[in-house]
């Protein structure tokens, strides 16, 4: 019986590797983009019932997030617009919200569904760290890392047979995967870590889409020192549960700096 229950797992995870169009590395990925795009939809909207939004018409905060998401998203359409991958954002109905919360955090969820936390901004201090920030967060979203994880956790959960009616059924099993792959909520289990390699894919191109939207992207060298700063406490933030502030990024974000620079012009130049 397990050595059915194992090749029916492997025979799934072999027939759902894809190449991703953006980074070009192949990746698990059992569910569909759709049904994912759905699923983060209903559970942003449930989200921001349950937090206190922060009002962009009544605080200088909340309008930076929003003005920071409008840009990043225009250079975003505009990078997939020349790389001819206009169709991979079909689907993405954006929005960028600030929430009232102590948390140092950030997220992008399939779809284009940003938060950010108010507790996040003592530590980027400026629109343009933000930006590198919020550019990182969407990078996880369009590299598909969240289907990534999610589909690797859900081999691990729940199997063959059982995911596929996960998948189909939208279960509430298949929500909290959602949930725990992007750090959303605090009753969701652990989080799910990104690896090296999603990391590594995130810094590079969050940091050449900030650059693309006028923002200059060596701002993320000092934010990365602040992070690390900000994790020598009893207890790291929550972004950095699953977002390593070593040196060693720091040093990996030196190195990816030169291609980013080319990318940027700044605002009004």
């Amino acid at each position: 019986m397990y050595k059915v229950m194992f090749a029916a797992v492997l025979a799934t995870g072999i027939a759902s590797c894809s190449q991703n169009s953006i980074t070009g590395r192949n990746q698990l990925s059992l569910y569909n983009e759709a049904d994912i795009q759905s699923m983060a939809a209903q559970q942003y909207q449930q989200f921001l019932t349950e937090n206190k939004v922060v009002s962009a018409s009544a605080n200088k905060d909340a309008e930076m997030v929003r003005r920071v998401g409008a840009r990043l998203v225009q250079a975003i359409n505009r990078y997939y617009s020349q790389k001819g991958l206009t169709k991979e954002l079909e689907g993405y109905k954006w929005e960028y919200n600030l929430v009232d919360s102590k948390e140092v955090n950030a997220w992008c969820m399939p779809g284009g569904k940003i938060v950010v936390y108010t507790g996040l901004l003592p530590i980027t201090q400026n629109e343009a760290a933000l930006a590198v920030v919020v550019g990182h967060e969407i990078a996880h979203a369009l590299a598909k890392h969240g289907n990534e994880r999610m589909s690797q956790a859900s081999l691990q959960q729940l199997g063959g047979v059982a995911l596929q009616t996960a998948i189909a059924n939208k279960s509430a099993a298949a929500q909290n995967i959602l949930l725990s792959a992007y750090g959303i909520g605090s009753n969701v289990g652990a989080l799910l870590p990104f690896s090296r390699k999603q990391e590594l894919e995130a810094d590079r191109y969050g940091l050449i889409f900030s650059a693309m939207a006028g923002y200059n992207p060596q701002e993320a060298i000092p934010l990365w020192e602040r992070m690390k700063a900000a994790s020598g406490g009893s207890k790291p933030p929550e972004f950095l549960s699953t977002h390593p502030a070593e040196d060693t990024r720091i040093a990996r974000l030196r190195e990816l700096m030169p291609e980013a620079m080319k990318y940027y012009k700044p605002v009004g130049k």
